[in-house]
């Protein structure tokens, strides 16, 4: 039995398990297993790997994508340049210490992926014109930091937007958008989890009038398909996508990844 996983909390908004039920079925692979495991602290990791011992691989998301680092043994290049991990590849190693507990130190090695990096930069190129040269990232945790990747990659200039001002490059706070700054930044990015299921109604606190036609306003949540960020922005003409052909393409090169030699 090969045994994968999601871990965040909460997770009722997740569709991976759906996702990766089907693909298994799909495969026939009869022997695998998905499953959500919504952890309420991330201390709580390392049992969770003892009490799963057919676990290989976990995806990762929120609040987890930065704080699961400590936990790793290795990371990958891109995960260590942006600082968040989002799969896990899990390693048994038994210890030679019998009827002790085990600790990922000793008897597990953790070796850390970011996977929304190819989701994301799959999803977006084909959504990109020349005026999205410039954007506004809402949010500054994991997947705020994959997204700044991305765009550098791609010589997007981008604005990190938080509540309160952060010790980061282009850091603003929402107070501080106005017209100017909708004028100049003509991609709007969403990497919070607000508006997703089941607080389907709230939306960023966003000066919505100033969307135009020529905006690109791409919500990270997928669930709603449909979510109050989206529909605030179309009203005003933007073009708005959710995330779901990131979740897609980000959880296919986790699958490459758990399943390489």
């Amino acid at each position: 039995m090969k045994q994968f996983g999601l871990i965040g909390y909460p997770l009722s908004h997740s569709f991976s398990k759906k996702y990766f039920t089907e693909k298994l079925k799909k495969l026939g692979l009869t022997d695998h297993r998905y499953e959500l495991f919504p952890l309420e602290s991330i201390e709580d990791l390392p049992q969770l790997i003892a009490d799963n011992p057919n676990l290989v691989g976990l995806n990762v998301t929120i609040p987890y994508k930065e704080s699961v680092i400590p936990f790793l043994s290795v990371l990958d290049e891109t995960a260590k340049v942006v600082g968040a991990v989002n799969t896990i590849v899990i390693i048994s190693n038994p210890s030679p210490l019998r009827g002790t507990p085990p600790t990922l130190e000793g008897e597990f090695k953790l070796i850390g992926y970011n996977t929304d990096v190819i989701g994301f930069s799959q999803s977006i190129k084909p959504l990109l014109h020349p005026q999205h040269e410039r954007a506004l990232i809402l949010g500054t945790g994991g997947a705020a930091k994959a997204v700044a990747h991305v765009l550098k990659g791609l010589g997007i200039q981008y604005y990190f937007v938080s509540r309160e001002k952060k010790n980061l490059p282009n850091c603003l706070t929402y107070a501080e958008l106005n017209q100017a700054v909708f004028n100049t930044c003509k991609m709007v990015i969403n990497t919070t989890p607000l508006g997703m299921y089941p607080n389907i109604d709230d939306a960023p606190a966003l000066p919505y009038e100033f969307f135009t036609a020529e905006h690109l306003a791409y919500d990270l949540v997928y669930n709603p398909t449909d979510t109050r960020f989206m529909q605030l922005a179309a009203q005003q003409g933007a073009h708005a996508v959710n995330g779901l052909n990131m979740l897609y393409s980000q959880a296919e090169a986790a699958w490459k990844i758990w399943n390489k030699d």
